[in-house]
């Protein structure tokens, strides 16, 4: 009988949010859960608080009573984190300290058999680093589970460097019986989530760095056109500047300043300030009685009806249906507004290689969807023509997000510095391509996997907006990953690893 089956007992140390979620994920999965505490006083509390959760479940129909009953049955408090143990696991959940965590895995070690597995909670620090506390490191494996543990379905299992070889696999197959989705991860910075979470954060801070745009329309392009649950400062203000902006600096640092994962002054600034975002009641937006507050979107101002003339058949279209006039011929007349949609470049480099008049172009980003379409201007542009664009558009029925003029524009910068960052790690072979995509998903958000999404809209397309944007800026935290140059060459799917030398000796 195999490891993960034959376990029964775990003892969860740490009654926080994180220790009380993996509790009752486990006591509803069947195992015996012992709960213990630094604080005696916190371990009852806890119980009381999970026995609670289970009748809450049981009042709305997702457990039978029975069930939620002999699941309150299975939590055993226990006085003394450093009572004997005769558990099958123990499951670490106390603060994201490197010597406490060290200085508690010692202790374990003395007490628990030496078939006790230990499961590290750790969201941030490294798991080799942990283990060197023990004279045994192999027992001990990270087992990262995410907030709210019981509704956030993902957990990654990273082995450290001297984790026993059986033991992530048998971990995988616990997270299975516990009802959750397990994904394999190294013991690198961040790990899979955190680092592949960067790709967003640190390209949206630096597109506000810029000026292009402000949080509010950063967040609504990326909800309605990339189609995320939230924006990335609604995000930041959710986990808190204390949180996001240090795990950053961490990442950043461990990977000796990659400049893909470069934090920005912009949070380091607002966290001295104590702007944390909502539980402080201000962050990027404030909050009155934790309901964010939002200037409503600006209202189209008068305009002229002037003809459109775009480079995008599907845009002319949409305007035609909605009773605009447009120009289809080859190129606009003296009369007509012109809308040009690049991909990796501005509207006004993009009208200056065409030779067309800068004053009369706008941008529009070729990833405006049907909720919403985005406006950009340049200096050059005729505020008169620009206002007609914005009305031409808005007639369409969409909402319209009116930003600076930049390479790359916003969700084409956002979306493929999603992509390429889950690319590195891709290269990296941190994680298989599956898990990189599940991860993701489940514990972010995202309407697809980084990669999947990469793949759908085209590696060539992610391509020459990274190129586009690395050509205008310098910046080589644009520079694209090897992963995704040769998929994109050769015509190989993101999410597939292809040929590699292994291959030839199976």
């Amino acid at each position: 009988m195999q490891w993960a089956q034959r376990v029964n007992t775990v003892r969860v140390i740490g009654t926080g949010v994180m220790g009380r979620g993996i509790a009752q994920l486990a006591a509803a999965a069947g195992l015996t859960v012992e709960l213990a505490d630094a604080r005696p006083e916190a371990v009852s509390a806890a119980v009381d608080h999970v026995g609670q959760m289970f009748d809450k479940l049981a009042g709305k129909g997702r457990m039978t009573i029975e069930d939620a009953a002999a699941a309150r049955d299975r939590l055993r408090p226990v006085d003394d984190s450093l009572a004997p143990a005769e558990c099958d696991l123990v499951i670490e959940a106390v603060r994201e300290d490197l010597q406490t965590k060290r200085e508690l895995f010692a202790e374990l070690e003395k007490i628990c058999p030496p078939n006790t597995v230990f499961a590290t909670n750790t969201s941030s620090l490294a798991v080799t680093s942990i283990a060197t506390a023990l004279a045994d490191p192999s027992r001990l494996v990270g087992l990262h589970f995410f907030n709210p543990v019981p509704l956030m379905r993902l957990v990654e299992v990273i082995p450290g460097a001297r984790t026993a070889d059986w033991l992530p696999d048998a971990l995988v197959e616990l997270v299975r019986r516990l009802g959750h989705q397990p994904v394999r991860a190294t013991d690198t910075p961040g790990f899979l989530v955190n680092h592949a979470g960067r790709g967003l954060i640190t390209e949206a801070l630096q597109i506000l760095g810029e000026d292009l745009a402000a949080p509010a329309e950063i967040d609504r392009i990326c909800r309605d056109v990339l189609g995320l649950r939230m924006g990335p400062f609604e995000l930041m203000d959710l986990t808190a500047l204390d949180v996001t902006h240090p795990a950053t600096e961490s990442i950043w640092s461990g990977y000796y300043g990659d400049p893909r994962l470069r934090p920005s002054p912009i949070t380091r600034a607002r966290l001295e300030a104590g702007l944390l975002g909502r539980k402080v009641g201000e962050g990027f937006y404030t909050y009155v009685d934790g309901v964010k507050q939002e200037q409503p979107e600006p209202q189209v101002p008068p305009a002229e009806t002037r003809p459109i003339w775009s480079d995008n058949p599907e845009l002319l279209d949409a305007l035609e249906a909605a009773g605009v006039p447009v120009e289809c011929g080859d190129e606009p007349s003296d009369a007509a507004v012109i809308l040009l949609a690049p991909y990796g470049h501005s509207a006004a480099t993009a009208a200056l290689s065409a030779d067309l008049p800068p004053a009369r172009v706008c941008g529009v980003d070729p990833l405006s969807t049907e909720k919403r379409f985005t406006l950009t201007v340049h200096p050059a542009t005729d505020p008169e023509l620009a206002r007609s664009a914005w009305a031409a558009l808005a007639a369409t029925g969409r909402a319209v997000t009116v930003v600076r003029d930049g390479a790359g524009m916003i969700a084409q910068r956002l979306l493929a510095s999603i992509v390429n960052t889950s690319c590195f790690i891709a290269e990296q072979r941190l994680a298989t391509p599956a898990d990189i995509d599940t991860a993701v998903r489940l514990a972010l958000g995202y309407p697809r996997g980084p990669l999947e999404w990469g793949q759908h809209i085209g590696p060539c397309r992610v391509l020459t907006v990274l190129r586009g944007l690395h050509s205008a800026t310098g910046d080589p935290r644009y520079r694209p990953s090897r992963w995704l140059v040769e998929r994109a060459e050769l015509g190989l799917e993101l999410t597939r690893t292809g040929t590699t030398p292994k291959d030839l000796l199976a």
